[in-house]
């Protein structure tokens, strides 16, 4: 049989045996190309079918990895719903329920306490915060035990900056299967430097492309840096475009020195420069500016 988009997904592509009655067709594990109707008929369509499973499997991921991500892998503060923004400073994690809840919403909620003269807990779940290191901890590690990703991701973080790769790895890891785009950051980060793991360029860079799938747009900027030094312009590009239009401020800056040298068209910077201005404004509420008032940074 051919192998290629021509080929009958109707058929298994070793034997040619159709999927009737009983007979069941599966894909192969890496490409949406063809099917077949046991392992055996794929052990032996592999040499054949090898060299175009490899090229369809990289247009797959260049599909999944250049695609625009809804939103930033931060997401929206879950009581006003307004995405959060990338400066992490602006939203603290509440390690009771492991919410990142913006300071709109944490400076209305101390106010509402202050005037009501109430005890101090979160403004999402309600819980008493704690008031110490050690409580914060038991608190994270209940979460953990809840099979909580951002939780696992905190105490990875926690890990990291004592020193204890090992252990940091491990708990990135864990919150990496559990799909969080940050710990898969931080993995590329140890995976590049060979902190608590042998140093392995490769993982480093998958952790940052699923990071960047995420919608984590400094992993994404990193991608993009990556590409330009390798002199993939073209896919640098795509990168900073995205990064940018999460509202990632070196992204755009990247684009305009690009821009410069002519390898961003006019258009192209201008509609992401809009993009970027309005991915920052979607972060601004009349709640976070009074926040911002009351605490300046």
């Amino acid at each position: 049989m051919s192998d290629g988009n021509a080929v009958d997904k109707l058929c298994c592509a070793s034997c040619g045996i159709e999927e009737v009655d009983d007979i069941k067709l599966k894909e192969c594990a890496d490409c949406d190309h063809v099917r077949y109707c046991s392992d055996g008929c794929q052990r032996e369509h592999k040499l054949q079918h090898e060299e175009a499973c490899k090229k369809r499997a990289t247009e797959l991921r260049d599909e999944l990895l250049f695609k625009q991500p809804e939103s930033s892998h931060r997401g929206d503060c879950p009581i006003c719903m307004i995405p959060l923004h990338l400066d992490v400073t602006e939203s603290p994690m509440a390690m009771c329920c492991s919410k990142t809840i913006c300071n709109g919403c944490n400076y209305a909620n101390q106010k509402r306490e202050i005037q009501g003269k109430l005890q101090h807990t979160c403004p999402f779940c309600r819980e008493p915060l704690p008031t110490t290191d050690e409580g914060c901890d038991k608190q994270r590690m209940k979460r953990i035990e809840a099979n909580d990703p951002a939780a696992m991701y905190q105490e990875g973080v926690k890990q990291d900056g004592k020193g204890d790769y090992s252990s940091a790895f491990e708990y990135y890891t864990k919150a990496a299967q559990l799909g969080d785009a940050e710990a898969h950051y931080q993995l590329s980060i140890l995976y590049h430097h060979g902190h608590g793991i042998e140093k392995d360029l490769g993982k480093a860079t998958h952790h940052r492309e699923e990071a960047a799938i995420g919608g984590h747009p400094s992993a994404r900027y990193n991608l993009g840096v990556l590409e330009w030094n390798n002199n993939n312009a073209e896919r640098a590009v795509k990168h900073f475009i995205i990064a940018a239009t999460q509202g990632h401020d070196k992204s755009i800056k990247y684009l305009m020195e690009i821009f410069k040298g002519g390898l961003v068209s006019k258009d192209e910077l201008a509609a992401a420069l809009r993009a970027h201005q309005a991915a920052v404004d979607a972060t601004k509420s009349p709640q976070r500016k009074a926040a911002e008032q009351y605490c300046p940074t």
